[in-house]
């Protein structure tokens, strides 16, 4: 496994990412994942609180035109996600608030989509899922920006 992580690391994109010092390098793709993150993440609280019952009057079924851009912003996140991931590839692996940050987006990303599937689609309530979906996204939220503190202490 470390041998594939360090060929990641050592791959001309890798280095590109991480070196080149220019604006559309690694810093437009740190910024490209903050505006992924919060489209998904804020579109995603929008819709749970009202799951929740905050803003009960507004209509639900509007906000299912939502999930187009939520999984955009998902989409946008997995690609700058990975190469960011790739940039820092060992030092990544080897962090367990990296571990953590991918366990939450994942379970976050399943009930997502068992909202979307459930509750827009099939009637059914999702006050359960919707206080489980802003508890994994505060995990990842946190988990995500203690990658840099984490690793220092154990690495």
């Amino acid at each position: 496994m470390a041998s594939v992580l360090t060929g990641l690391e050592q791959s001309g994109l890798a280095i590109w990412i991480r070196e080149s010092g220019v604006l559309y390098g690694y810093p437009l793709i740190l910024f490209l994942h903050t505006l992924g993150l919060s489209t998904l993440v804020g579109l995603n609280w929008a819709i749970d609180l009202r799951l929740l019952g905050v803003g009960s009057r507004i209509p639900l079924a509007p906000l299912k035109k939502l999930f187009t851009l939520m999984w955009a912003g998902f989409a946008l996140n997995f690609l700058t996600g990975s190469l960011l991931f790739i940039a820092d590839a060992t030092k990544h692996a080897s962090n367990p608030a990296f571990t953590v940050k991918l366990l939450a987006v994942a379970t976050a990303g399943v009930i997502l989509a068992t909202i979307q599937r459930r509750v827009f689609d099939g009637g059914r309530s999702g006050t359960v899922l919707a206080a489980t979906s802003i508890a994994c996204w505060l995990v990842a939220l946190s988990a995500g920006r203690l990658m840099a503190y984490v690793a220092e202490f154990l690495l």
